[in-house]
Formats: structure tokens, sequence, C-alpha cells
């Protein structure tokens, strides 16, 4: 049964494929020319905090367009959004705005561009290999080997999926690592205030402690001149001497 999906099935396939990629030309071809309130529905949808981490979602450019033209779709984008246009709309505008211009900037960032190729290449990678695995379990079964992924629609939808879910997994990183970043700033920050307190206090008992040591040397040497004095006037009592009684 296992022979039955391969070779004979590849021209359907490649026929299914080129109509499914007309229809998703068709579709973005569509949504290039959304009006301005429907492009701020589309970048603030339920989830799009989500969707958003992927520039490339945001901009609807395929990751391997060229940089001109992805700038020229941004600045088409950017203009329907603006809150100048928006001025019925003018908070979601500024999100949707912000929203754009923040996923132009990764993508026209050559270091931020090509992490973010890697990610979108990473997640059609482990999509095949998801994909190949399953043909071995089916295979292993002596069941058929087909699977949903063989039509191109459910392929291209998990490899958004995982392409989500890896942008997802990276900015939980980012953000981990900047609370981590933050609470030893923070730490960092109160052992120096800490530290600076116990050198302040330390520095002001040096002061008292210095201002203080003429007025004690003054009184230890009051202390000895009147012990002095009063050792001149004492007399030292000397008791009459004996005479022995004559008869």
């Amino acid at each position: 049964m296992a022979g039955k999906s391969t070779e004979p099935e590849s021209p359907k396939k490649n026929e299914k494929f080129e109509k499914f990629y007309t229809e998703v030309k068709e579709i973005e071809k569509r949504d290039s020319v959304l009006t301005s309130k429907q492009q701020i529905e589309r970048l603030l949808r339920p989830g799009a905090s989500y969707f958003n981490l992927n520039p490339y979602e945001v901009l609807q450019l395929d990751h391997d367009t060229p940089l001109d033209e992805a700038k020229k779709k941004y600045k088409r984008l950017s203009i329907l959004v603006h809150p100048d246009k928006n001025q019925d709309d003018l908070e979601r505008a500024n999100n949707a705005f912000e929203t754009v211009n923040r996923a132009w900037r990764t993508i026209d960032n050559d270091e931020s561009r090509k992490k973010c190729q890697e990610i979108i290449q990473e997640a059609k990678d482990m999509t095949e290999f998801m994909v190949v695995e399953k043909r071995k379990k089916l295979k292993k079964e002596g069941k058929d080997t087909k699977v949903e992924e063989d039509d191109p629609s459910i392929m291209k939808r998990s490899i958004y999926v995982q392409t989500c879910k890896l942008f997802a997994d990276l900015e939980r990183k980012r953000k981990d690592h900047e609370a981590r970043e933050l609470q030893e700033r923070k730490r960092k920050r109160e052992q120096e205030i800490d530290e600076e307190q116990k050198a302040t206090v330390s520095k002001e008992w040096q002061k008292n402690f210095d201002e203080s040591r003429e007025s004690r040397v003054n009184s230890w040497k009051a202390f000895q001149e009147s012990t002095k004095k009063s050792s001149k006037k004492i007399k030292i009592f000397k008791p009459p001497k004996h005479k022995a009684e004559s008869r």
C-alpha cells in the first residue's frame, strides 16, 4: 500500500499546488488593497500580538521578497493605517501604525531580517521533518503513507502555525531574559544603595569622632591638671611618737 502514494501522484500534486498557489496570490492581491479600516482591523484582530511577531505576516510579504519591494509595500500599508488618515479611530490607528513601523524596522535591519528568515526556514524544516516521521510511522504500521500535509494548503497552514510558535517562543525567551536582566539590575542597585548608606554612616561617624577629638583631649588634660592640684593640697597625717612614761 505504501507504494501507491509516491511517483504516480506527483503530477496531480503539482497541478493542485499550482492551483492553490494561484488562489493564494489572488487572496494576497485582494488583501493588498484592503481599506484603511480593514487593515487596522487585520492588524489589531484577536491574537494579533501573537501573529504580529512575524514582520512578514504584518506586511503581508513572502519571506524572500526583495527588500526594495518590501519597502514599497511598507509605505503603502503605513499610509493606509496612518493616524492622520484615520482621525475617527485615532488610538487604534496609532497602534496599527506602530505595528507596521516595527515590522519594517525588523525587516530593514540586516541582522534581525536574517534572524526572521532563519526562524521561517526552521519552521519549514520542522514541518517537513514531522511529515517524514508521520510517513515512517504509517509505513511501519503497514498503512497508506498518504498524510494530510500532502494537500499544499494544509502544508502551508502547518508551516504557518509552526512559524507562529517559533516566533512566540523567541518572544517569550526575550521577555524572560529581559525580566532576569531587570531583576539583576534591581539587585545591583539595591546593593549599591546599601553600600552608599553604610559609607555615609561611616563617614558621618568619623567626622563626628574627629570633631570631638579636641574636646576629649582638652577634657582629659583638664582632668589631669585638677588631679595634680588636688594631690598637692592633701596633707599626710603623721601620728605622734609614743613617749615612755616615767615613774
